[in-house]
């Protein structure tokens, strides 16, 4: 009876040669017996539901090729067949945006136009509609000065109110001992009282 084990006459089967590792050393050269395949070489394992999914045809049976490329470029409202709700509503609103651009330049384009080759008839009324405009514009910087003016003269007064508040602590003694940035608040009260007359003159 053999022995489980016995070693193959010398000169059969291959080796594989000594190669490096990472850190410098070296692995021995092996012996293999014949037929041997590496592991690298060796092929991947498939089931037979991956190779059915593999050679299936991606088009269905009976379906020819040719019959879908008419079909794929045809995308609705230019190419926005991918894009999202929100994507869309943004290029309708860019188009919107586009269109009354060109329709301004338009009218700007024609008013241009009727200034240059109007008679001298029409002119005059295009300068008055001109001049009308500035008026306008003046109101608006009116209103807008008036209402700078009615908010700093609320600021104002809420300083005053503070100050005045202070100044009673003081007297009542709730603040002994005043601290620099109140004493400056005290001192400042007269300049913001005449402050607030002018701004009120001015209204």
């Amino acid at each position: 009876m053999e022995a489980a084990g016995t070693p193959e006459a010398p000169g059969t089967g291959k080796y594989i040669a000594s190669t490096q590792r990472p850190d410098g050393t070296w692995r021995k050269q092996r012996r293999v017996k014949e037929g041997y395949v590496p592991q690298e070489e060796v092929p991947v394992y498939e089931n037979k539901y991956v190779k059915f999914f593999k050679s299936k045809p991606e088009l269905p049976p009976g379906l020819s090729p040719e019959a879908t490329t008419p079909a794929t470029p045809c995308r609705p409202e230019g190419g926005e067949a991918g894009l999202s709700k929100t994507a869309k509503r943004n290029l309708k609103r860019k188009e919107k945006r586009r269109q009354q651009q060109e329709k301004e330049a338009e009218a700007v384009s024609r008013t241009l136009d009727k200034l240059s080759l109007g008679d001298a008839a029409q002119t005059p009324g295009a300068l008055q509609g001109c001049q009308a405009a500035p008026p306008a514009a003046s109101d608006a910087a009116d209103a807008a000065a008036t209402t700078e003016k009615a908010k700093k003269i609320k600021n104002l007064r809420k300083k005053l109110r503070q100050v005045e508040e202070l100044q009673q602590r003081i007297q009542a003694g709730e603040v002994s001992q005043p601290s620099r940035e109140q004493l400056e608040k005290l001192a400042r009260r007269r300049a913001l009282e005449e402050e607030l007359e002018d701004l009120e003159r001015g209204l």
